[in-house]
């Protein structure tokens, strides 16, 4: 399964970044082979739009999941309708986020967990 983590950095060794559509990288990561990538997230300095344009890119990456910190409406309802679950309040390594998901120790969010333009000013 590939999954979507939300990142302050290049690799398994940078922080979840608490912010979904603002955040700098997004890692990919399969959770079969344990390869991963990490991709650049071009829409974090939009004016308007990040989330959805956030949400597009991960979705065209083929995930089923996403982890992050928050999501806003806009994100969530791009992600959803995709079928991709969203996993929310998840901060610290990455590493330690992908050990929690593989052992089923995340919640999938039921909705957004922040306003629209949440991160913006961070």
């Amino acid at each position: 399964m590939k999954i979507a983590i939300t990142a302050t950095g290049q690799d398994l060794d940078s922080n979840v970044d608490p912010r979904f559509g603002r955040c700098a990288f997004f890692i990919i990561y399969d959770t079969e082979s344990g390869d991963f990538k990490s991709i650049d997230n071009a829409s974090r300095n939009a004016m308007g739009g990040a989330g959805i344009q956030a949400a597009q890119s991960v979705a065209n990456e083929k995930v089923e999941a996403v982890i992050t910190g928050n999501v806003g409406p806009n994100a969530y309802r791009v992600l959803s309708s995709g079928g991709i679950k969203v996993y929310t309040g998840v901060s610290g390594n990455i590493k330690a986020a992908i050990e929690s998901f593989k052992k089923n120790e995340l919640d999938s969010t039921e909705g957004p967990n922040v306003g629209s333009h949440f991160g913006t000013n961070q």
